[in-house]
């Protein structure tokens, strides 16, 4: 007797594995014309992401300066430090800050530390704020530098969403960036907020002076991440005065959208965030960054110690591209 339809068991569905992307792949990637890697990334940001979105974080510097990192780019490095030392903010600082930021249409509240890692004193405070702003209905991300066993289950336990902690630059040019650390001692954070259930928020900076292969380098190595990171902030230096990167050349606005594409096509299921460097951009360099598949920005007048398009501008502009907020 011939099975019915519905005694046959159904095939297993098939994992296909994540494509890994070479650096030469991604470099071939930079090497097509303008219009036709945008055109390419807009395809597969339409295949992976709703259209004319675009999701709204606010960040909040938590505790400010006095880092003993030598991060050549940071005002907040105690080795050349810009900015005054702050303490650990108040719960109710932080709650009021995030209250503001839900009412200007965020949806993630991002709170930042300059710290190289926190001690497990510091972090049972950062858990409160987590808590509170968790209760407030906001998605909650905290950068806090690299952390020991044990404290990103912790902030698990807390309810945090994303772990914000860049690999910065590509491995072959982060000596030349940073020496307190290496990359590896970031890749062996990541796993521990991977192993915590934690989602990643893990990008990079580009102008520091990186030729377009480390670029390229840069998105291969965030793009064969298993998984990749679900949220890849994408950062234009801002020179700093001071600090060992004050005099960099900037970046051609063009290859900065270039590499916004690149990483929308490398990472198609990732939030693609336009970060640091917003406040310098023009409209329309923006827009075509939104065009290249940039689907998340950070909203308000600073991030941590940098200046950040404001958001009466940022509203105007979305309205003029007729671009939604809420995702």
């Amino acid at each position: 007797m011939t099975a019915s339809l519905a005694q046959v068991p159904s095939a297993a569905p098939v994992q296909v594995p994540a494509k890994r992307w070479t650096t030469a792949e991604v470099e071939a990637l930079f090497a097509l014309p303008f219009m036709d890697l945008v055109f390419r990334a807009q395809q597969v940001h339409r295949e992976h992401q709703p259209a004319n979105t675009v999701q709204l974080s606010t960040l909040l510097s938590i505790k400010t300066g006095g880092c003993s990192e030598d991060c050549g780019y940071c005002s907040q490095s105690a080795r050349h430090e810009q900015v005054e030392r702050e303490a650990l903010l108040d719960v109710s600082e932080v709650v009021e800050a995030a209250k503001a930021a839900k009412a200007k249409g965020a949806s993630r509240f991002c709170m930042g530390a300059a710290w190289r890692g926190p001690k497990d004193k510091d972090l049972d405070g950062v858990i409160e704020m987590v808590k509170a702003v968790k209760d407030l209905g906001l998605e909650t991300c905290v950068t806090l530098g690299m952390l020991k066993e044990g404290q990103a289950d912790k902030l698990a336990d807390a309810g945090l969403d994303y772990y914000n902690h860049n690999l910065d630059t590509a491995p072959e040019f982060y000596g030349q960036i940073i020496s307190t650390h290496s990359q590896k001692d970031r890749f062996d954070t990541l796993d521990k907020v991977r192993d915590a259930g934690i989602k990643v928020c893990c990008g990079g900076i580009v102008g520091m002076g990186e030729t377009q292969k480390s670029r390229a380098s840069l998105i291969a190595e965030l793009a064969n991440m298993n998984p990749a990171p679900e949220s890849v902030p994408i950062n234009n230096l801002v020179p700093i005065p001071g600090t060992p990167l004050a005099d960099a050349d900037p970046i051609d606005p063009f290859d900065f959208v270039r590499t916004i594409a690149a990483a929308r096509i490398t990472m198609p299921t990732s939030m693609v965030r336009l970060s640091a460097g917003r406040h310098e951009m023009s409209d329309e360099l923006q827009a075509m960054c939104f065009m290249a598949g940039a689907n998340s920005i950070f909203y308000g007048d600073k991030l941590l110690t940098a200046g950040n398009a404001e958001a009466a501008r940022d509203e105007a502009l979305f309205q003029r591209l007729k671009i939604s907020t809420a995702l």
